[in-house]
């Protein structure tokens, strides 16, 4: 029997009733989740990092705006995909927005049909990097059950030296890399060395790990 994946919910967070009232009609209308916040801070006590989904954000508020709200996401390492919906916006607040990391940035009255659009392609945009995450967490965890030399061994096999080379390398017998090699691979759950090379620079994240600690 399959797990049950989370239903994706679009957060909507606008301090205006009537905004916060239409816009939950006009996306609930397509069968999506709505959870609606008249401010930032109801939304941060109420939110669960672990839902996929989008979040609809005002950008000017009582209290907390719409930027410092994506800024304190960040602080927290929240990924969640931020679309900004605006009546007084200008050029400065969409630059911010986009430099931060927004996916979108829409001034009101929009198109009702964009808007929906645009949350589609948010929420698969979450997902993918929800299973992203998740493949390489496991991968992770493969890496961080094999011993202190078969590590060794794979960040030389990633490197292409061959049995022989990693041998000299490590100061060890060729039968000794045979070993860990076939440990590697069972431990990895990996087919083929292709395969095993593949999994390692898939779980490498260049913008924010290396080598090194991947193989920690």
């Amino acid at each position: 029997m399959g797990v049950n994946k989370p239903t994706p919910i679009v957060y909507l967070v606008d301090d205006e009733f009537s905004i916060r009232d239409s816009l939950t009609l006009l996306i609930e209308s397509t069968g999506q989740a709505v959870r609606s916040f008249e401010s930032a801070e109801a939304f941060l006590n109420n939110y669960d990092p672990e839902q996929p989904g989008c979040l609809l954000l005002d950008v000017r508020m009582p209290l907390m705006t719409g930027h410092e709200l994506q800024n304190e996401l960040s602080k927290r390492d929240i990924n969640i995909p931020i679309i900004f919906i605006s009546g007084h916006a200008d050029i400065a607040d969409s630059a911010k927005a986009f430099r931060a990391g927004a996916v979108d940035f829409l001034e009101k009255p929009f198109d009702n049909a964009v808007l929906l659009e645009r949350i589609n392609e948010a929420i698969e945009k979450d997902l993918a990097f929800r299973e992203e995450f998740t493949k390489k967490n496991l991968i992770q965890e493969r890496i961080n059950h094999l011993t202190a030399r078969e590590k060794e061994v794979l960040s030389l096999i990633v490197k292409s030296h061959s049995n022989k080379e990693s041998a000299k390398i490590l100061n060890i017998s060729n039968r000794t890399v045979d070993v860990h090699r076939a440990s590697i691979m069972e431990k990895m759950q990996a087919e083929n060395i292709a395969e095993l090379i593949t999994m390692v620079m898939y779980c490498e994240t260049p913008s924010s790990r290396s080598k090194a600690e991947i193989f920690r």
